[in-house]
């Protein structure tokens, strides 16, 4: 008899392991801090947009950049110097590039890619905006579970399609 009353309990306590029950209070429709999280997440919404507007612009940047060196490496390499000069050259550039790639990775601990370089730069630039704008990130967080949401973390871009795909409040689906 006891045995089978633990065996039940344990049951129990792996199914609320499993499915995360919300402890607080909801709360309700017309309380203010539903109001004061509507408010909250219009201005994230807006910082979002802020911050993938800017990373945007360094992004056509780099792209303008690597252009250009592309341009002059050829005009070098045909023109005004040989292949032979050229391809140590082209070697050395390649290489601090990927050593570029590889320091990015051991500094952020993402993927040295395109999608990995948006979103760290885009965490950089939000939390500087966020700390600009004197965003109050504990407080939203709080609000939102309060409000029987999942918490976000302030530096995810997509934390937000991934609670909702009607709703944007990122970079992911905007625009």
């Amino acid at each position: 008899m006891f045995l089978s009353f633990l065996f039940k309990f344990q049951v129990v306590k792996a199914i609320e392991k499993a499915i995360p029950i919300p402890r607080g209070l909801s709360v309700a429709e017309n309380h203010p801090a539903r109001e004061e999280l509507k408010a909250m997440e219009a201005q994230k919404v807006d910082i979002d947009r802020m911050a993938t507007r800017q990373v945007r612009r360094e992004l056509w940047g780099g792209l303008a950049a690597l252009a250009l060196q592309t341009a002059g490496f050829m005009r070098l390499t045909f023109w005004e110097l040989s292949w032979d000069v050229m391809e140590p050259i082209c070697f050395f550039v390649t290489s601090t590039y990927f050593m570029a790639g590889y320091a990015f990775f051991l500094r952020t601990k993402r993927e040295p890619s395109f999608e990995g370089f948006f979103q760290s730069r885009f965490a950089v630039k939000q939390k500087r905006l966020m700390k600009a704008r004197d965003f109050d990130v504990r407080r939203y967080s709080e609000l939102r579970r309060a409000c029987g949401l999942p918490s976000l973390h302030p530096q995810s871009p997509c934390a937000s399609s991934q609670e909702s795909h009607h709703h944007c409040l990122s970079h992911c689906h905007c625009d």
